[in-house]
């Protein structure tokens, strides 16, 4: 297993065991012109998910995530890694705060490293069922 595996899989750990409470362990991971993006784009319902760069940007990330949503679980199953690549495949939980809904998923998370630190980061995730959990009755 290499470091970048093992970097993410405590990374991931942590984030699970915090319930998204602790943003240092993805602060920590980033290096500079990091840039984040997510298949959810910052549409309606899921504005927190606009494309970030940097860690400020990405701190702003994780306050509109939490302010619109509470983790259940995160838990990466299987890492693949290929060069600076890294692969995450696994399942996650979200319960929307303002509608009750749940949304759990597969999810696909693309990393990408340079000199030992993420520069890119790009999720995957059922879109429906998180817009859906969104989308008061």
């Amino acid at each position: 297993m290499s470091s970048k595996v093992d970097t993410l899989r405590a990374a991931y750990q942590r984030w699970d065991d915090t319930r998204a409470a602790d943003d240092s362990v993805w602060l920590d991971l980033i290096g500079d012109g990091f840039v984040l993006r997510s298949i959810g784009d910052g549409k309606k319902g899921m504005e927190f998910s606009a494309q970030r760069a940097g860690r400020e940007e990405m701190h702003q990330y994780f306050a509109g995530l939490r302010n619109d949503w509470t983790m259940e679980f995160y838990r990466p199953d299987e890492f693949i890694e290929q060069g600076d690549r890294v692969v995450v495949y696994g399942e996650c939980a979200w319960t929307n705060k303002h509608t009750g809904k749940t949304a759990r998923t597969p999810v696909v998370a693309l990393w990408k490293f340079r000199d030992g630190k993420a520069i890119e980061f790009f999720e995957f995730y059922d879109t429906a069922a998180a817009f859906a959990a969104a989308k008061p009755d």
